[in-house]
């Protein structure tokens, strides 16, 4: 799943038509309704502001308006590229421009999928994945073999603190669990201790952490 975390305006143009899309992370239906009405302010001569929207990790809240182009050529377009690229939280508000040449429905649904995209192209996205957080203690003859361990299967080394001993915090994916214990357990010959495990969500950009989800 994906989320919007800088977002850009862009435009692409059609026989003469603009095409201006506004994209926006929003947490809830209220944030969504509030950006539509903002662009349709900014935009107001516009002929059309046509939207979509998703809320919630599991799409519960949608919803999208054509804004008097025909029917199922512009909101429901739209929707369908949020969807297919697995975003949610987010709005997207794409601005008509006419410029005299009739489009076709055909050729509207190119171009309001065509908006979104370039818009969604333009923005900084995360992808949201489910892993732990682990807190491990050992002695310093193991350090440089366990910072090893983590680079090499692309782990995320969040905190590191020398005491008496070393305690190293790891942020990892679900699926890296097991195979990390076994290496972990491997490399120390079993001196070493989890001191704590919880279950969380991240974000990445471009597969490198960027940071914690909620």
């Amino acid at each position: 799943m994906k989320i919007i975390l800088e977002s850009k305006e862009a435009e692409i143009v059609e026989k003469k038509s603009r095409f201006i899309a506004n994209i926006a992370a929003v947490g809830s239906e209220e944030e969504a309704l509030e950006f539509i009405d903002k662009i349709k302010k900014k935009y107001y001569d516009a002929r059309h502001n046509c939207y979509a929207y998703i809320i919630g990790e599991d799409g519960n809240k949608k919803k999208c308006s054509d804004d008097g182009e025909p029917q199922r050529s512009a909101g429901m377009p739209m929707m369908e590229v949020l969807e297919n690229q697995g975003y949610f939280d987010i709005v997207a508000v794409v601005t008509r421009y006419f410029g005299g040449t009739l489009l076709g429905v055909g050729g509207l649904i190119r171009a309001y999928q065509g908006a979104v995209i370039e818009g969604l192209n333009k923005s900084k996205s995360g992808e949201i994945r489910s892993g732990f957080r682990a807190k491990y203690r050992f002695g310093y003859d193991f350090y440089g073999k366990i910072k090893y361990i983590a680079e090499s299967e692309n782990i995320v080394i969040e905190d590191t603190v020398f005491d008496e001993m070393v305690n190293i915090s790891f942020i990892f994916e679900d699926s890296r669990y097991e195979r990390l214990q076994k290496k972990l357990v491997e490399e120390t010959n079993a001196n070493i201790e989890q001191l704590f495990l919880e279950k969380i969500k991240y974000i990445t950009v471009e597969d490198k952490w960027y940071k914690e989800y909620r």
